[in-house]
């Protein structure tokens, strides 16, 4: 885009429709075309005023939204795990295994709470790995086609390295890092900016 900074605009689905007859009513009837790169961006509104609109893949090289959906929630307060039909959660779980982050003090005592630390930071990743195997396996592969995954980075990537996701992690994925503690509600907030349909928005000098 080049007519200005862009933002990004999330919507449901099925909304997609009457978003593109709002952008037309404000900025005229648009011409569409694929994005350079159609698997990153499939479509293109560019208005008569010079507002640009691009659609945006589900996630690098996947164009559709996938139809079944996998959750995997991580923070230390707590975690969250989905299996999502449509918009519709089929399947969850959410528990707390809290892992301190509070400093220690130094020599033998900080050693000893290090080492306590990441213990349980271990078992909250064994845990949710075994809660997202239980609902997002069978002994043929996954159940579903596409994962969002949130919370803590540094945990989600821990336990999507847990050898009992193995074939798990390499599904298509999308990531949101800015979640609260994982509750019912978090959840459900995900799955649903999880399904949204995401649009870069440059409006016109």
């Amino acid at each position: 885009m080049s007519t200005g900074p862009a933002r990004v605009v999330e919507i449901d689905p099925t909304r997609l429709d009457r978003w593109i007859d709002g952008f037309t009513q404000r900025h005229g009837v648009p011409e569409r075309s694929p994005g350079a790169d159609p698997g990153a961006v499939p479509l293109v509104l560019s208005a008569p005023d010079g507002a640009v609109a691009e659609v945006l893949a589900w996630a690098p090289g996947v164009v559709d939204l996938p139809a079944r959906l996998g959750l995997v929630l991580v923070r230390r307060g707590g975690y969250a795990v989905g299996l999502a039909e449509g918009d519709r959660l089929t399947d969850h779980h959410c528990g707390t295994r809290y892992a301190q982050s509070r400093t220690a003090a130094g020599g033998w005592s900080q050693q000893r709470f290090a080492r306590r630390r990441g213990n349980q930071a271990d078992a909250l990743v064994q845990r949710v790995a075994q809660q997202a195997a239980d609902r997002l396996l069978e002994p043929r592969g996954p159940v579903v086609d596409g994962l969002v995954v949130g919370g803590d980075k540094a945990l989600v990537r821990q336990v999507l390295d847990d050898p009992l996701l193995a074939r798990v992690g390499e599904l298509p994925r999308r990531e949101f890092y800015d979640i609260p503690d994982p509750r019912l509600k978090v959840l459900q907030d995900t799955l649903r900016r999880g399904r949204a349909t995401r649009i870069g928005i440059a409006e016109p000098p």
